[in-house]
């Protein structure tokens, strides 16, 4: 095992926010990209509403885990690691967040603009944002599509990272998301 420099693992709860987030993308990212595709129609409505539902439970998530991290900091990056890698991190991680809050806001203000309101699990109406406004929402529209690829992105980088660390620099850093991979054990 190279790099067995200790590590300081996440807590139970940030280990359930992270995964219960990124399950929440993986699902709405694909649904977003297949919906907007389809022709209009009861089953597509349908979709949208799921899309809306994913988002706003994503929001909440991320709200939930920002509070989470006021009280519980992050452990440091690992110390093996060069420092370039170490800022790289911080900030890769920062940008997560900002991410998975701005795309939900997004989405929500699009809707907003376009008329159509969120009704979150067809249960609850939550506020237009913004009025009416086709200009508006189209615009609105791109910037939910470029925080998406953005997001996107930056997600097969950070699956891409942490399967280095694993395969390639047999660290411990993936086993601190994933206990049950945790070289140390």
């Amino acid at each position: 095992m190279r790099n067995a420099v200790p590590t300081i693992g996440y807590t139970r709860t940030a280990i359930a926010l992270h995964w219960l987030i990124a399950l929440l993308i993986f699902s709405a990212f694909p649904l977003g990209i297949t919906m907007a595709d389809l022709p209009f129609s009861p089953g597509r409505l349908k979709l949208y509403s799921y899309h809306k539902w994913i988002g706003v439970t994503v929001f909440l998530l991320a709200l939930a885990r920002v509070a989470w991290r006021i009280g519980h900091p992050a452990p440091p990056p690992h110390a093996g690691m060069p420092a370039w890698q170490r800022i790289a991190s911080v900030a890769a991680h920062h940008l997560l967040y900002v991410l998975i809050l701005a795309v939900p806001i997004s989405g929500w203000l699009m809707s907003s603009a376009k008329g159509f309101q969120t009704v979150y699990l067809g249960i609850i109406p939550l506020p237009d944002l913004l009025t009416k406004d086709k200009a508006l929402g189209d615009a609105l529209l791109l910037v939910h599509q470029i925080l998406n690829f953005t997001l996107g992105a930056l997600v097969i980088t950070h699956l891409t990272a942490a399967l280095k660390h694993y395969f390639i620099d047999r660290d411990e850093v993936l086993g601190r998301m994933i206990p049950l991979l945790d070289r140390k054990k």
